[in-house]
């Protein structure tokens, strides 16, 4: 994908991801005889026309465009937040992309957009990352879920249905679905893909049909662990629809944070591919280890590892040193969790389980550390007890590194 060429509505030439990266959401800057974006922390912006500053209002209300001429208040949007935004929509290869305070803000708002409307049905396919399935599933929004597998989806649609949500792949058994299949089975209703765990550089969902591109840029997005927020990337009309429920709602990211987040993309290409070349090579380590009773890693690659061991999982949390043991992805550093007991704890836990997320997994963020040192942290807190050899089966095949260093092969079943 980095070599992949992107456009946009502004007839921008086009250009590689990796340059989209770095230039993004920067371009005026020279001709400004600036190199680093400035951060607009303004909360107001003074006006000495109040008639215009009415009009622009108005505007606003009417279509959720960003307000032409001077700023006015910080809901309503801010300059250095946009240029995030702008950023992320090339790279998405949408026509804009409306951030957001964290990811959660994010689906809020995408769900408040379309309840709006009156299509308050929701079609899901899990897993989801669990907030996002709890959200769904409690109704907090006034929102009804009907859980089904892809091919199912025709099927459960209904006259209401304002919305398809799927993860791919999903957090946190990295289960891929055929997007481009998943749109055409949706028809006109749109589909939101959560796109967190590939990100852009793997792949690209508006490509495959896809309305709505979903990321919690708190993981790789921002990528060091440091800065919380939501973007949504789509076509204007949506963002206009969203701008309008974020300014009602106030679920504004910070200007700090879409500083951080600008920054963050222009690294992000070379971030995901060492961290897959790390992940693909641990993945190998541990599907060959008998310790290991099942391995789930993506076709697309990636840096996230799901594993299912056959001791106590809690002991391995509690033995890692190098490897940070806490919630969240996509930092430099390399994290490990426990999915039933923390991210999808919220889920029911048959409905947990009916969907691949077992008591013994285990799910590995890889970082940008050493390999070798991944590795001996892993293989030290996989030293508990456990029962007999068990059977190790994989879901995928493991596809070559990044960094062309290897060429792995399938993983099998022993």
């Amino acid at each position: 994908m980095d070599s992949a060429r992107t456009s946009t509505a502004s007839r921008t030439p086009l250009r590689a991801l990796a340059t989209e990266a770095v230039h993004a959401g920067r371009d005026d800057l020279a001709r400004q005889g600036l190199h680093a974006p400035p951060i607009d922390l303004s909360t107001t912006y003074p006006s000495y026309d109040s008639r215009e500053e009415a009009a622009r209002i108005d505007a606003f209300a009417t279509t959720g465009a960003q307000p032409d001429g001077p700023r006015v208040y910080g809901r309503l949007g801010n300059p250095t937040v946009a240029r995030f935004e702008t950023a992320l929509a090339r790279l998405e290869g949408t026509e804009a992309a409306v951030a957001f305070a964290s990811g959660m803000a994010a689906l809020t708002a995408v769900l408040l957009v379309r309840s709006s409307l009156g299509l308050r049905h929701v079609v899901a396919v899990r897993p989801l990352y669990g907030c996002s399935d709890h959200l769904l599933t409690a109704g907090l929004l006034g929102t009804e879920v009907t859980w089904t597998d892809p091919a199912g989806v025709t099927d459960a649609l209904r006259p209401d249905t304002g919305l398809v949500l799927v993860e791919s792949p999903a957090n946190p058994t990295l289960a891929e679905v055929d997007l481009r299949a998943l749109a055409h089975s949706c028809g006109s209703v749109p589909l939101l893909a959560d796109n967190t765990f590939a990100t852009p550089v793997l792949q690209r969902p508006a490509e495959q049909g896809a309305r709505l591109i979903l990321h919690s840029a708190t993981k790789y997005l921002g990528g060091h662990g440091d800065v919380m927020a939501g973007v949504v990337a789509c076509d204007e009309e949506f963002a206009g629809q969203l701008r309008q429920i974020r300014f009602a709602t106030g679920a504004v990211l910070h200007p700090l944070a879409g500083y951080l987040l600008l920054r963050g993309l222009a690294t992000l290409p070379v971030r995901v591919r060492a961290a897959s070349a790390n992940a693909a090579e641990l993945a190998h380590r541990l599907a060959a280890d008998p310790r290991v009773t099942r391995v789930h890693y993506p076709r697309i690659g990636g840096a996230m590892i799901a594993f299912e061991v056959e001791g106590d999982p809690h002991e391995v949390i509690s033995r890692v040193r190098l490897i940070t043991p806490a919630v969240s992805l996509g930092s430099v550093d390399t994290l490990i969790q426990h999915p039933a007991s923390i991210s999808h704890r919220i889920v029911n836990a048959e409905d947990r389980r009916s969907a691949g997320v077992s008591d013994r997994l285990l799910r590995l963020s890889v970082g940008l550390e050493d390999v070798e040192d991944l590795w001996t942290d892993l293989d030290t807190a996989l030293n508990v007890p456990f029962r007999g050899a068990g059977n190790c089966a994989t879901s995928h095949s493991i596809p070559a590194p990044a960094d062309g260093t290897s060429t792995p092969t399938a993983l099998r079943p022993r």
